[in-house]
């Protein structure tokens, strides 16, 4: 069987290893990167893809006869048409969990920042403002402890439950939302304008759906307190990306920090690549980038891969 990776890349180079994958009883042909034009033509005879962010739509399904495999290499699909891929009969998986400790990790790394005001304090220290100070320290940007405050989780799977774990190791109330269209009966969770309203840090963690797309706008911006953090390393457009601007220039909240946006790599440019919107972390979706999470991913697709070869495909993801 011919197996194609389509952006190999995208995984790093260098300091993981592929020989999970590349070691199958498949002949491989690897491309570092793709563009959506290059697609067609790559996995024309192929019957194994491997594809990260490199779009199969239902042109490439119908180029591509001889395809019975398809295999993400993320957890979101949104790259592929799962309903054209069922209706061909290609089996899709994806992958789940192996970057839980990687994202939990930035997550938490934005959160303290944006608390403790790191980065302000990091220029303080370097152009001269602390030793032009007539005291030891500098006391300019107010910090507040965390502990004893609400954090509130919107999406309470694995992610959000190692996030709530870390909360609560810093002395944190824990709340968690009931998202009106999925948790109304709910018993553990408060309805989520309500952890608007009360959260003093509030970390997204729920997938893009036609649900949860804009799920933070304006109207949500303005319920939450005005020294509230919001932080997202979900998906972008689940935060509309313009009210977040305008919430921050007008003080409506104190800080937030996002590690996606809704157009990744942002070519197109971006209304939170500013440098003078205050109290505002942005990041290159790299939360999930840590070596020995993009290697445990690879050792997924492995597993994922080997079990379709059996006949018994595990993480199918359904159209």
């Amino acid at each position: 069987m011919k197996g194609v990776i389509l952006d190999a890349n995208s995984l790093g180079s260098g300091d993981i290893d592929l020989g999970p994958i590349t070691g199958l009883p498949l002949n491989w042909e690897i491309y570092g990167t793709s563009q959506p034009e290059d697609v067609v033509d790559r996995i024309a005879d192929a019957e194994v893809v491997l594809t990260n962010k490199a779009p199969i739509g239902e042109a490439e399904l119908s180029a591509a006869t001889g395809l019975k495999y398809i295999g993400v290499l993320a957890t979101g699909t949104n790259v592929i048409d799962l309903n054209a891929a069922k209706a061909k009969d290609v089996v899709v998986t994806n992958v789940v969990g192996y970057g839980t400790a990687s994202v939990v990790q930035h997550t938490w790394a934005l959160i303290l920042a944006l608390t403790t005001k790191l980065p302000d304090y990091n220029v303080a220290a370097l152009d001269g403002c602390w030793s032009e100070s007539p005291f030891f320290c500098l006391l300019d940007f107010p910090v507040n402890e965390l502990s004893g405050k609400t954090l509130g989780i919107v999406g309470y799977g694995q992610l959000g439950q190692k996030v709530a774990d870390i909360g609560r190791a810093f002395g944190m109330d824990i709340q968690v939302a009931a998202l009106p269209w999925r948790h109304s009966d709910s018993t553990d969770r408060i309805p989520f304008d309500k952890l608007l309203a009360e959260a003093d840090v509030i970390s997204l963690h729920c997938p893009l759906t036609e649900e949860t797309r804009n799920l933070i706008g304006r109207k949500q911006l303005a319920m939450m307190k005005n020294s509230a953090l919001l932080v997202n390393c979900a998906r972008g457009g689940i935060v509309d990306e313009q009210a977040l601007v305008e919430a921050l220039e007008d003080s409506v909240i104190a800080g937030a920090g996002a590690d996606v946006l809704t157009e990744e790599p942002p070519k197109n440019g971006n209304p939170l690549l500013n440098p003078e919107i205050p109290n505002l972390i942005v990041t290159p979706h790299s939360a999930w980038v840590a070596r020995e999470s993009r290697q445990r991913l690879i050792v997924q697709v492995a597993e994922n891969i080997k079990a379709f070869l059996a006949g018994e495909p595990s993480n199918v993801v359904k159209g």
